[in-house]
């Protein structure tokens, strides 16, 4: 039977955020204990550097599959209409080789990055955190919007973007997605506050505050999560303050990043991958490059942290930061458990 192609609305309705927060636990674990072959991805730049091809496999033993994620991005999609990223994600049996169902990458890659950002955040945040700061204003701001709350008890997310206006239809979305009872008010001339209840909790109330600067969003903020296709830093470390975690997403490139040096040097620093962040990460290979920071400075994997052999936060003072490069693994696990439960 030839493999069926599962598309976004299908997967959507079939990978809720909370159920692949577990699926990444899961993955982690495995990927720790050594039971998941992850090489690093491959890159084909166009000649003009408008864009890419990526490819990135994975193999897993205990269930037997292995997977491969073919994904173009185009960060200068946004003024044509189409994604940055798209393309497939080809599940495989390990046993034998047989294509067995074929993915919507778009989907699968926007919900299980922000899943995992949400695992490292329930690894390393402290647990009263309550203010989260978004960095950026697309697809995946969207998403942590969602995943964040579902593992700390967030009450005011600050929300910035290059363009306002973009900002601004997050927030109502975000809110419309999420509540009943919806009230708007400009508080000032620079900032809007947008109070969503959720009937789920109605004693709890999220507010949305747009801010005018990334500095704004980040001061104070006990969650930071960077969301956005900047090559130059967009959070400074003097910005941060004790206690806070941050989960710096936006950039995997080695000449790319999203925060700057300081911001570095404070931090625990964990990753998803060593290997990918060694070779792939500007935001710290740039530091390095500086001869700031090195490699045993690593503080290690998130699925270390999970497995119990290297420690997470210490202390409720301590600036964490999760370097998320999104790895191959986890697009086959999401892969797996979405086959499982299609087929």
């Amino acid at each position: 039977m030839d493999p069926v192609y599962i598309n976004k609305q299908t997967i959507s309705a079939h990978l809720p955020m909370a159920e692949c927060i577990t699926v990444m636990e899961d993955m982690f674990r495995t990927l720790a204990k050594g039971g998941i072959l992850q090489p690093l991805r491959t890159l084909m730049w166009l000649p003009d550097k408008t864009g890419l091809l990526g490819m990135m496999p994975a193999h897993a033993g205990g269930p037997g599959i292995m997977g491969v994620k073919v994904i173009t991005i185009f960060h200068g999609n946004g003024a044509t209409g189409h994604p940055s990223h798209q393309g497939v994600i080809i599940l495989f049996d390990g046993n034998n080789g047989t294509p067995l169902m074929l993915f919507d990458a778009e989907e699968i890659t926007a919900i299980r990055t922000a899943a995992a950002s949400a695992l490292a955040t329930k690894l390393l945040a402290n647990e009263d955190a309550s203010t989260l700061a978004i960095i950026g204003a697309g697809e995946q701001a969207e998403r942590h919007i969602e995943s964040i709350p579902l593992v700390r008890p967030i009450k005011t997310i600050r929300l910035w973007g290059r363009h306002r206006e973009k900002a601004e239809q997050l927030a109502r979305k975000a809110n419309l997605l999420a509540a009943t009872n919806i009230t708007t008010n400009s508080t000032t001339s620079n900032s809007t506050n947008i109070t969503s209840v959720d009937p789920n909790t109605p004693k709890t109330q999220t507010s949305i505050i747009i801010t005018d600067t990334p500095q704004q969003a980040v001061t104070g903020a006990d969650i930071i999560c960077t969301v956005t296709a900047a090559g130059e830093p967009v959070v400074k470390g003097e910005w941060l303050s004790p206690g806070a975690h941050l989960n710096v997403v936006g950039s995997c490139t080695p000449s790319a990043r999203e925060v700057d040096t300081e911001t570095i040097l404070r931090s625990k620093l964990f990753t998803d991958r060593l290997e990918s962040l060694f070779n792939e990460a500007g935001d710290f290979l740039i530091p390095k490059n500086e001869g700031a920071i090195a490699e045993s400075d690593v503080r290690g994997e998130i699925g270390e942290v999970l497995t119990g052999t290297k420690r997470g936060r210490e202390h409720p003072t301590d600036i964490t930061l999760f370097k998320s490069l999104g790895i191959a693994a986890e697009d086959l696990y999401s892969a797996w458990h979405l086959y499982k439960k299609l087929r």
